[in-house]
C-alpha cells in the first residue's frame, strides 16, 4: 500500500457514493428502520497528491446525515444538486434526499418517487446524470425501467418492454443511451430520446445457466457513448466478460476471477472499471477481499486472471470472523485510490502499488 485509512461504521453499509466536494455518502441497509445516511469528510492526506507520511488528520469525519426508514441498497448523488436517491425494499419506490446547507448537518427527506407499478416489484437498481436536466433511471425488471427528472419527478422516458426479467443493473453511457444488464446476464440498450423507446437486446453469447450477474460500465459523466469502453459483467462463479457493445455478439474478452468459493450467491457482487486508470477494474463480493484486474492482456480463452493486487483489510471482523466485503469504489481522480466496505461495518479507503 501506498496508504491506508480506516473507518468503523455504526453499522454495516451496501453503498458508496462520491458527491460533490469529494465527499463520500454511506448508508445502512438494516431491515430494523433507522438506517443512517452519512456524508462523510476524506481525510485530508487523500487529497494530497503525493505522500504527506504521517499526517495528524487520518480518519473520516462526518459532515452531515440523516435517518431512512427503509434499508437502503442503492444510492445516487444527483449531479450538479444538493440532492441523493436512494433505492430499497420492500418495493421499487425511490427516496430523494436534501444535502443540507452549510448551517446544517441534516440529509433530510424531500419527496418520494413512486412507479405505477411499484407494489410487490423487487427494490429498484438507479443511475443518475444532469446531461439535459437532474435525471434518475430506475427499474428493478425490464418492464419497469423508466427516468424521472428528480426534482420535477416528471417522467421523461419509458422502456417499451414486456419482458419482467430482473435486472442485477442498469447505466447511462451518455446523455442518450443506456444500459441495462438482466440478473441472468442479458444485456440491453435503449435510447431515451424515444419517450415510449423499444429495448434492443444485444445478441451477446449465452450464459451459463444459473449463474447471477452484476454490471460495470464507464462513468456516464466522461461521456464516452456507445462502445469507448467495454461493458464488463461478472457472474457468481466468477466469470468476467467484457463486451464492445457495437459488436455484442463476440466477446471482447472474458476471464475467470480467482474468487474462492463461486457460486455461493450474487448480494455483493460488484465489479468496476478504474476511471483514471487504462484497462483496469476491481472486482468483490465473494468474501473479505477486492481483486484488482488489467484487463489489456485478456483474450477470448476464459482462463483464471492473475490479478495486479488484491486488497485483504476486510478478511476478518474484530471479533476473527470472516467478512464479507459488501461495496468498493474507485477514486474519481486518483488513479490507484479505491473505498470498500464490509459486513461488518469497517470502511477502508486505500492506494495501492502495482509491484
Amino acid at each position: 500500500y501506498r496508504d491506508l485509512h480506516t473507518f468503523e461504521l455504526q453499522a454495516p453499509t451496501r453503498v458508496i457514493e462520491w458527491a460533490h466536494g469529494s465527499r463520500v455518502c454511506v448508508a445502512g441497509y438494516g431491515q430494523s428502520g433507522g438506517n443512517e445516511i452519512l456524508q462523510l469528510i476524506p481525510p485530508p492526506a487523500l487529497q494530497a497528491k503525493e505522500t504527506q507520511g504521517l499526517c495528524p488528520e487520518r480518519d473520516f469525519k462526518v459532515e452531515c446525515g440523516g435517518f431512512s426508514k427503509r434499508p437502503v441498497y442503492s444510492l445516487k448523488y444527483v449531479p450538479d444538486t444538493s440532492l441523493l436517491v436512494t433505492s430499497g425494499p420492500p418495493d421499487n419506490s425511490l427516496q430523494v434526499w436534501q444535502v443540507s446547507a452549510e448551517d446544517s448537518d441534516v440529509i433530510k427527506p424531500v419527496s418520494t418517487i413512486a412507479p405505477e407499478n411499484a407494489t410487490g416489484q423487487p427494490w429498484a437498481k438507479i443511475a443518475t446524470i444532469s446531461a439535459r436536466a437532474p435525471w434518475v433511471l430506475h427499474g428493478s425488471t425490464l418492464d419497469s425501467v423508466q427516468i424521472t427528472e428528480v426534482e420535477l419527478r416528471k417522467n421523461v422516458y419509458t422502456a417499451g418492454s414486456l419482458d419482467s426479467e430482473e435486472l442485477a443493473g442498469l447505466a447511462f453511457l451518455d446523455g442518450s443511451t443506456v444500459v441495462l444488464c438482466c440478473a441472468r446476464g442479458r444485456l440491453c440498450v435503449a435510447d431515451v430520446r424515444q419517450p415510449q423507446g423499444a429495448l434492443q437486446a444485444l445478441p451477446a453469447p449465452t450464459a451459463p445457466c444459473g449463474d447471477r450477474w452484476c454490471l460495470g460500465t464507464a462513468c456516464a459523466a466522461q461521456g464516452l457513448g456507445l462502445g469507448a469502453q467495454p461493458v464488463a459483467r461478472l457472474s457468481n462463479r466468477g466469470l468476467l466478460t467484457l463486451t464492445d457493445l457495437r459488436k455484442a455478439s463476440e466477446p471482447l474478452a472474458s476471464a475467470t476471477a480467482r474468487v474462492p468459493s463461486p457460486g455461493l450467491g450474487a448480494e455483493f457482487l460488484c465489479v468496476s472499471w478504474a476511471p483514471a486508470l487504462q484497462g483496469c477494474l476491481a472486482v468483490s463480493g465473494f468474501d473479505g477481499t477486492v481483486h484488482v484486474y488489467d484487463t489489456q492482456s485478456w483474450d477470448n480463452s476464459g482462463r483464471e486472471a492473475e490479478p495486479v493486487f488484491v486488497h485483504r483489510g476486510h478478511a476478518l471482523d474484530s471479533s476473527g470472523d470472516p467478512a464479507l466485503v459488501t461495496v468498493h469504489m474507485w477514486h474519481p481522480q486518483n488513479p490507484r485510490t479505491v473505498l470498500s466496505a464490509a459486513s461488518d461495518g469497517s470502511l477502508h479507503v486505500w492506494d495501492w502499488v502495482q509491484p
